[in-house]
């Protein structure tokens, strides 16, 4: 009988549970990040090896797929859960990986090299999908803030000086925001940004679309046209790229035959952009998963560098998990969050 995965107690669920993700491990290639990784830390001379960057590299993985909260409880459930610890390559004997251990691996790779290991597995998914013409749908998610506002400076987080105040929904609150470009067809991340609420998403719009362009031409496809909503209409974006933008009612009002958005969320104009503008929310798709089952909206970090390195753990997460499900030729299970984790 396994253990269950959070208190270490016996579970009847467990064995099926652990059984699916070392499948999952099992059929992910981390090679190229294994290299990324090991480069960061010292592995001949004086002082104390460090542990294993690969079995800490997969234990991030599992705190995304697992929906573990934080670090504390990440070191918790390594030292009590035996098959986790196996995952996480923990020899039998050794203690489970310390918080300082964890703490440290985050700052020693950080941001750029995570890029680096998302970018390649998503060229690599392109290319083994034989991607020629891509849809990009380009959207920004709001990711709350672990902390409080400042009591002098409303705008401004407390104990989390990166944090700003930006706009969800129909109110305003302290966090950050994902800008993403989405694969409308495979359901994938292509490129994105992390940036405080405030920002509007034109600031990086040309931004997300050099980077597109630039991975999509590194898996020998190209990209067809940009979708998003209307807080992306620009001129800059309509001159660069193909898109399907809505106008806002402050652009060129009056002049029929535009694609336009009402306040019921319903398209006007255009037939073919109508069509095409259906395709839209394959990104809400993607930040749903992301939110949901990836924790990406659990942070109990600060500062807009730690809160972009899990954000992008949990966009890591989502694109393995594609891989995983199409080397076990069940591409219907790429967009199936909870297929390697019930």
């Amino acid at each position: 009988m396994a253990l269950c995965p959070v208190t270490g107690g016996e579970s009847l669920a467990g064995q099926d549970e652990y059984e699916t993700l070392e499948t999952f491990f099992a059929k992910i290639d981390l090679s190229f990040a294994e290299r990324l990784v090991k480069s960061c830390f010292h592995t001949h001379g004086p002082g104390r090896p460090p542990r294993s960057p690969l079995g800490v590299f997969r234990a991030f993985i599992v705190m995304r797929m697992k929906g573990v909260p934080s670090l504390r409880a990440l070191v918790r459930l390594l030292n009590v859960n035996r098959r986790l610890r196996r995952l996480c390559l923990i020899k039998r004997g050794e203690g489970g990986y310390p918080r300082s251990v964890l703490s440290r691996f985050t700052r020693r790779v950080g941001a750029e090299k995570l890029n680096q290991i998302i970018e390649d597995k998503v060229v690599t998914l392109l290319k083994k999908g034989g991607a020629e013409g891509v849809d990009a749908v380009f959207d920004a998610s709001f990711i709350k803030a672990w902390s409080r506002r400042h009591p002098s400076n409303n705008r401004l987080g407390y104990s989390d000086r990166d944090a700003m105040v930006g706009r969800t929904g129909r109110s305003y609150q302290l966090g950050y925001k994902l800008h993403l470009s989405v694969d409308w067809e495979r359901k994938l991340p292509l490129a994105h940004r992390v940036a405080p609420a405030n920002h509007n998403e034109k600031r990086y719009s040309t931004t997300l679309l050099e980077k597109t362009k630039r991975i999509l031409k590194k898996a020998g496809a190209k990209l067809r046209r940009v979708i998003a909503d209307s807080q992306y209409s620009s001129q800059k974006l309509r001159e660069t790229a193909e898109t399907v933008i809505p106008f806002p009612a402050n652009q060129k009002p009056g002049v029929k035959g535009l694609l336009r958005v009402d306040k019921w969320f319903r398209s006007h104009g255009p037939e073919r952009q109508r069509r095409e503008y259906r395709k839209r929310p394959a990104v809400e798709t993607v930040f749903s998963f992301l939110k949901t089952q990836y924790n990406m909206t659990v942070n109990k970090v600060r500062g807009l560098k730690n809160v972009g390195v899990y954000i992008r753990y949990s966009l890591l997460a989502l694109t393995l998990n594609r891989e995983a499900a199409e080397k076990l030729d069940r591409p219907d299970k790429a967009t199936s969050p909870t297929y390697f984790n019930t």
